[in-house]
């Protein structure tokens, strides 16, 4: 497309502004933005696990896509209970009218509070980019045995864009959401990490109504983003793709697969001398 037959700044923005963003059905990017995929294929690798498990949670799940997703590829397979957390009052309403139908039940929970659920209630835990994993109470509802399985934000992910906005960021926000220091947190929690890849991919962000709605949506990038705050950042940065094409960012993954042991289970010296013939006469 020329530059004469691109949409005006103010047209692409507008655009993107009136875009709902709840759930997180990314289909509005198509042939405006694009992110490379994971190798591992979450939803499918999730579908897989899910088709194998009696009982599966979803935390955070927006709005429900992706475990619908994954449900569908254990067809018919799937667990006889799963149920989903999700803290966005608008996701959860959006996910509870996808997923009811599959007999998902959608909890609203605040994050970062305790999960509403028994402990040792599920074979199976799944997340895709939790916001933060609390270990402590994933390991509480796991079953001995049982699986988290993951994809998780790695650390300075897209921060191109991040940066473009709010200019360079300092170590410690850089480095957050780190693999190694996630995998002390699963094992301080009493969980062992069977598996944890890690991938970089590129992102391109094709006009400046994709970057408009990737922040809207993506609302912890550039906390408080606004057009009118940012206009002189964005209109930069439209000029720039406008004349270069488009604009290069890349994002961080990390894939966790991690399980809580089984209790192995050793005799009990004091339990033992209460309950041996004794060899004393009587």
């Amino acid at each position: 497309m020329t530059a004469a037959h691109t949409p005006s700044y103010d047209t692409l923005v507008a655009e993107a502004a009136a875009v709902p963003t709840d759930g997180w059905d990314f289909s509005w990017f198509e042939g405006r933005a694009s992110e490379a995929r994971p190798s591992w294929g979450y939803a499918r690798s999730a579908g897989e696990r899910l088709a194998r498990a009696g009982a599966a949670l979803d935390i955070q799940t927006g709005g429900g896509e992706v475990l619908d997703v994954a449900l569908g590829a254990a067809e018919p397979d799937r667990p006889a209970l799963t149920a989903a957390t999700e803290s966005w009052r608008p996701n959860a309403a959006k996910a509870t009218a996808l997923l009811r139908p599959r007999g998902v039940v959608v909890v609203e929970v605040p994050d970062g509070a305790p999960l509403p659920f028994a402990d040792a209630a599920f074979d199976l835990v799944l997340s895709r980019h939790p916001v933060s994993p609390d270990w402590a109470e994933i390991a509480r509802v796991l079953r001995p045995g049982g699986t988290y399985f993951a994809q998780h934000v790695g650390p300075a992910s897209a921060f191109e864009l991040v940066e473009h906005f709010l200019g360079p960021q300092p170590e410690e926000t850089r480095t957050g959401r780190d693999p190694g220091r996630e995998r002390a947190g699963a094992e301080a929690a009493g969980l062992e990490v069977v598996e944890l890849r890690a991938e970089r991919l590129r992102m391109e962000f094709h006009d400046i109504g994709a970057v408009v709605h990737f922040l809207r949506k993506v609302v912890w990038m550039v906390p408080g983003f606004t057009v009118e705050r940012y206009e002189p950042r964005l209109r930069a940065l439209h000029e720039r793709i406008t004349a270069k094409g488009p604009f290069v960012a890349h994002s961080t993954r990390h894939l966790f697969d991690a399980r809580k042991p089984t209790p192995v289970n050793r005799p009990d010296p004091d339990r033992a001398d209460r309950t041996a013939p004794s060899a004393a006469p009587r």
